[in-house]
């Protein structure tokens, strides 16, 4: 992929994961097991851990299918791939500032997860402007509304 097209994004609106849409016969299955699918989503995992919080969530999402992805999930993987091709020499930047300013962003889906009908919520924390912190994660309960997203931040002076 070092020469690929470059992506836009890492995944696509309207893109749907459920393990209904997994590979149910002999000859799709085993097609699939010739593609380094798994080495791939190791990979963007290690990625997302590291330095690329801004993949966390499709990363998650073609982690659920290592046992029985599909040809669509491999096409997902290879855009996450294009996408931080594009974006390679992005990164997380510091700046020094007056005041030290740390925000809080956070938001979920509401039953995002076609399998469980879960919510997947998450969080970012920035300090002045850079990543701190981040998570994406299925919510352990069903929930039936939701609330919008929050955003706070705080000032330390003299810093």
């Amino acid at each position: 992929m070092h020469n690929c097209k470059l992506g836009d994004t890492p995944i696509a609106k309207g893109d749907k994961f459920s393990f209904d849409q997994c590979p149910k016969k002999n000859l799709e299955v085993k097609e699939m097991q010739k593609i380094p699918y798994a080495s791939i989503v190791g990979s963007l995992m290690y990625t997302q851990v590291c330095t690329r919080p801004d993949i966390t969530f499709i990363v998650g999402m073609l982690g659920k299918y290592l046992n029985n992805p599909r040809m669509d999930y491999w096409r997902v993987a290879k855009r996450v791939m294009r996408y931080l091709q594009r974006t390679k020499d992005y990164m997380l930047t510091y700046r020094r500032l007056d005041q030290l300013e740390t925000i809080r962003c956070s938001d979920s889906n509401y039953a995002g997860c076609q399998d469980s009908r879960r919510s997947i919520s998450g969080y970012i924390y920035l300090l002045v402007r850079g990543a701190i912190s981040w998570r994406s994660a299925k919510q352990t309960l069903i929930t039936f509304s939701v609330t919008p997203c929050i955003s706070q931040a705080w000032h330390y002076p003299g810093f």
